[in-house]
């Protein structure tokens, strides 16, 4: 097994990735001299974030075909969701993820079984890193082999249209809701949504499967021919759908009430996804949900060995043969052991190999890829769980950067997720949820202030909303935030209360621009370089309330 000498394994892994890249311009002018060896890795190439790589991706974006960042050809671009900084980041992609890719899935299924594309200037083609492997014929051939199937044909897959390819999604899906075994999406956000559309479609999905008509909504020509060739009129399964349907309470429990065969529901359900959880257990009701494999647009990383454990404790094994990994300790200053916050001044030490890490010690992970050999700082928080055999199962912490900050204030995505969950059990009383949020920091008046936006399933009292209000700001325990807000050198955190529907309207801005809603996270800060998100938001909000906690 790989995981009994990872070591070795990492040392035999970036062996090869030197190898295959060491006519790569960028290696020759780090002075490495065909050397293969960590040490001298580690002493040569300098750790790097997207920013520092962007010359050179330009370059191969442009159509630049001599080895630039790799030794192998650049097959296609993968493209970042975008949603953080207000545009996509370009990152190489080759054979060598395709097949990394099918060795996490296959991994991950036998433990568990126990979108848009442009052209760069250079001609290739630029997706994300999902449908890159969704159009390789080996991806095909592996779900066959692990009965992956999707039950949509690819004109429906590959659709421009996203709410008409989302329609016929679930259409498909009832057609062959007996055969269907798990229900499954890159991100658990994109099934939450696929079923806040069921519950505005449903009638419509069984007219169409009652008469073997496809609604008039699909107008894509390509869509309708392949999802006509499915539809054949079957009333029984229509009165099936439409009784089911009628008997649910608030939909809880829709998806095994319509897919009996159906035994887990399935995606990544870490970080900027957990907030999406309590929505989701509400549409699985007793189906347990698994968290998909841990990798990013850069590269995989590790694979879900332990799928019975709920979303919030997932683990990850690192799979020692598919990228080489170091690790950053990261030690958290005297009297702030116990912080939330992910993006306190963190004391860092030099990189530690895979097997060099420690269990219950918290680490920044570096990857080198085979689609570059450059030292990518992914800035994941990870914490070490356990070890199998020799490398390690990681937990998922939180994203290291910062999201609101005015001053010696530091809060992260977690603290602003913390913050929201405290202050939404004060809806429970009304039986309020909140859709998404979003955060921003006004500096426009003096002194700045947090603003988070909410959008709600239906309308509040004011009463109710003004303890929400106060609760988020009382929830923000950064020791230089509540010191700022003591001191007024920080305002009254402001909630605004958005129009429903807002946050479709930013999915629609980011389709618009070219991503896909497999890959879409909803921004959990709106900063300046997103501006036209930041006009969405500003011209949907219906009410506001500034806090009082701190006496002002």
């Amino acid at each position: 097994m790989l995981t009994k000498d990872a070591g070795r394994v990492q040392r035999e892994t970036l062996r090869k990735i030197l190898e295959q890249n060491g006519d790569a311009e960028y290696l020759q002018n780090l002075g490495l001299g065909g050397r293969t060896d960590p040490e001298s890795f580690k002493a040569c190439v300098p750790l790097v974030t997207h920013k520092d790589l962007e010359p050179y991706i330009q370059r191969i974006i442009d159509g630049d075909t001599s080895p630039v960042l790799t030794g192998k050809p650049i097959t296609s671009i993968s493209l970042s969701s975008g949603t953080t900084q207000g545009k996509p980041k370009f990152l190489p992609f080759n054979e060598e993820l395709v097949q990394n890719s099918m060795q996490i899935y296959t991994t991950s299924f036998a433990f568990r079984n126990r979108s848009k594309q442009v052209k760069t200037n250079g001609g290739l083609t630029a997706t994300t890193a999902t449908t890159n492997l969704y159009r390789s014929e080996q991806f095909k051939c592996t779900m066959e082999d692990i009965q992956s199937r999707c039950c949509s044909p690819d004109e429906v897959i590959f659709s421009p249209d996203f709410h008409q390819s989302l329609y016929c999604h679930l259409l498909c899906g009832l057609i062959y809701s007996a055969e269907v075994q798990f229900i499954s999406s890159t991100f658990a956000h994109s099934i939450v949504h696929a079923f806040q559309m069921f519950e505005q479609v449903w009638e419509d999905l069984c007219n169409d499967i009652r008469h073997g008509v496809l609604s008039s909504r699909i107008t894509v020509p390509s869509i309708r021919a392949a999802v006509g060739k499915l539809l054949s009129p079957n009333p029984m399964l229509a009165d099936s759908i439409y009784k089911k349907c009628m008997g649910l309470s608030n939909w809880y429990g829709v998806i095994p009430e319509l897919w009996p065969n159906a035994k887990y529901v399935y995606g990544i359900m870490t970080g900027s996804m957990e907030p999406y959880l309590k929505k989701l257990r509400h549409y699985a009701g007793s189906l347990p949900l698994m968290s998909a494999d841990y990798g990013s647009s850069e590269g995989w990383i590790g694979a879900n060995v332990n799928p019975g454990l709920p979303p919030e404790l997932a683990t990850f094994a690192v799979l020692p043969n598919i990228g080489y990994f170091e690790f950053i300790p990261l030690e958290k200053p005297e009297g702030q052991e116990l912080e939330n916050c992910a993006s306190i001044d963190y004391i860092e030490s030099e990189p530690v190999g895979l097997t060099e890490v420690e269990v219950g010690k918290e680490y920044e992970i570096v990857v080198t890829s085979f689609a570059g050999l450059y030292r990518y700082r992914l800035g994941d928080v990870l914490k070490v769980a356990r070890f199998r055999n020799s490398t390690p199962e990681l937990q998922f912490i939180c994203r290291r950067s910062l999201l609101l900050s005015i001053n010696i204030d530091k809060n992260t995505e977690k603290d602003l997720q913390l913050a929201v969950e405290e202050a939404t059990k004060l809806l429970a009383a009304e039986k309020l949820e909140v859709v998404d949020f979003t955060s921003h920091v006004d500096v426009s008046t003096d002194p700045g202030h947090y603003v988070i936006f909410w959008e709600l399933s239906s309308d509040a009292s004011e009463e109710v909303l003004s303890s929400c209000c106060n609760c988020l700001d009382l929830a923000f325990v950064d020791a230089g935030y509540v010191s700022s807000r003591k001191v007024r050198s920080i305002g009254p955190l402001e909630l605004r209360v958005l129009r429903r529907g807002t946050f479709q309207k930013i999915l629609d801005h980011y389709l618009g621009l070219g991503a896909a809603v497999s890959q879409f996270k909803t921004p959990r800060f709106v900063g300046p370089s997103n501006s036209k998100v930041l006009q969405i938001l500003c011209r949907n909000v219906i009410e506001s309330y500034f806090s009082t906690a701190y006496g002002c």
